[in-house]
């Protein structure tokens, strides 16, 4: 009786284990399309296919709520989302970028930052330093006053359908649709293709981790790169 009991208890105590280690479906937003994600302290703002931004203040909870911030946001397909000190921007398909100074509150507002952004899909984001970068449909537009002005920096990226940015110290990584990865040592004044090996040109998402880089693709799976080969590669 003793192992019977025992037996049941193991049962359970496995089925607890396994309803734990689950993903669980928050209530928000809406049951949307959510393209990305931007973490500010305790706040998760998530940017959506045609509805916007939300914010979740309490987003690991059981009774996460989540609220739409979209006063000003004229462009609602958000594809991109970064944070700078008190700045969150917002890059949207169409819309091209929108900053806001206040998004913690409920009524935060956005404004449209597009002065010399002469393509106004963004689909990609990324802060280095003082430097502000949009990856867009036509290249790169770099940006050092928080996006009140922008200049183009393609020189070297021949393939400048911008998919995803990423930044490891004073290195910025762009991957791109049919052209790879490209990398750029000097805040994106010259791009350099540092493709060696990699087959799948079709470079959707980037990802820094420890010292690697890694390439999500269109139809191979993810790749993985040293940091160190590629920069070695661009600096000979």
């Amino acid at each position: 009786m003793k192992r019977l009991i025992s037996f049941f208890a193991i049962i359970a105590l496995l089925g607890a284990q396994s309803l734990q280690a689950q993903w669980i479906q928050t209530n928000g937003p809406y049951g949307g399309d959510v393209r990305c994600f931007a973490v500010d302290g305790p706040n998760l703002f998530a940017g959506t296919h045609g509805d916007g931004v939300f914010l979740s203040t309490n987003p690991a909870t059981r009774d996460a709520s989540w609220t739409a911030v979209n006063t000003g946001l004229t462009g609602r397909d958000v594809q991109a989302l970064a944070v700078d000190g008190s700045n969150l921007f917002a890059g949207t398909r169409g819309g091209g970028v929108f900053c806001s100074t206040n998004p913690a509150l409920r009524d935060a507002s956005w404004t449209a930052i597009n002065t010399g952004l002469t393509l106004t899909s963004v689909y990609a984001l990324a802060v280095n330093g003082s430097h502000l970068f949009a990856g867009t449909g036509g290249g790169v537009f770099l940006s050092t006053n928080n996006g009140t002005s922008w200049t183009a920096v393609n020189t070297g990226l021949t393939n400048t359908s911008v998919e995803d940015l990423a930044v490891s110290g004073s290195n910025l990584f762009a991957g791109t649709y049919s052209g790879g990865v490209f990398l750029s040592t000097n805040n994106g004044t010259s791009w350099t293709a540092v493709n060696t090996g990699l087959t799948s040109t079709h470079v959707l998402s980037l990802a820094v981790s420890g010292s690697n880089l890694f390439a999500g693709t269109i139809g191979g799976g993810v790749w993985r790169r040293p940091l160190s080969e590629m920069i070695a590669e661009v600096g000979k």
